[in-house]
């Protein structure tokens, strides 16, 4: 299990998606102007959005897929698109509660949308899981347990994302300048790429998993990584 600084970080989460920045990220994720600053991490999340996509099957007919700290939905509404049968899960209640409203008609019977814990156990089992910048505020040991949870209920393909440990993310981290004032949230913690695929290799829970495709996406405030684990 995740340690108590898991815990405490995912309280910090919760807060920060759900009451402090929780209208400024459904203004994100929708077509509305933002500043220049949003700009950026909108385009990033968007190619990144369609890097974990084209990664998935073109036809999920019969496929489960978890979207875990899925936000307002955005990717589930895409894999749904394609056949899959779509659990959605978030911290914050306020963004599930956006995901419902903004669900295409014809979409809402293919995605489960639910406010929790990614990590509960009675979700079910799934055919791929993506975790979209969902682990990012947690440092290596931390988002390495999450992982291996989420691939404890996944079958075929676990996709997720990290902050890359650059140059320039470490010094915005320590200058703690990922947005405004008062828009900050809780610290995301850059990871060294190959500690992280180290510490992979080296947890018992994860044998059999291998990591597959990667990607870097830096765009203006947007810095994160895709990585892919399949089963070997």
């Amino acid at each position: 299990m995740p340690t108590a600084n898991y815990q405490q970080r995912k309280g910090w989460v919760a807060t920060y998606f759900d009451r402090t920045a929780a209208e400024a990220w459904a203004k994100l994720t929708s077509d509305s102007p933002v500043s220049r600053i949003r700009e950026t991490v909108r385009a990033g999340r968007e190619e990144m959005r369609a890097t974990l996509l084209d990664w998935l099957p073109a036809d999920m007919t019969g496929m489960r897929l978890f979207d875990a700290g899925c936000g307002t939905g955005l990717l589930s509404v895409e894999a749904a698109r394609r056949g899959a049968e779509v659990v959605a899960i978030d911290l914050s209640p306020t963004l599930i509660g956006v995901a419902k409203e903004r669900v295409p008609a014809e979409l809402a019977a293919r995605i489960d949308f639910r406010s929790g814990d990614m990590l509960d156990s009675s979700i079910g089992r799934f055919d791929y899981t993506v975790a979209m910048d969902s682990v990012i505020h947690y440092d290596t040991p931390d988002a390495v347990k999450i992982i291996a949870q989420l691939a404890s209920r996944t079958d075929r393909g676990v996709l997720f994302t990290f902050a890359p440990r650059t140059p320039l993310l470490m010094a915005m981290h320590y200058a703690g300048k990922f947005f405004p004032r008062g828009d900050r949230g809780p610290s995301i913690v850059p990871v060294a790429e190959e500690a992280l695929v180290a510490h992979i290799a080296a947890t018992p829970e994860l044998a059999g998993w291998s990591p597959g495709r990667t990607r870097r996406i830096l765009t203006g405030f947007y810095k994160s990584q895709a990585l892919e684990l399949r089963r070997s």
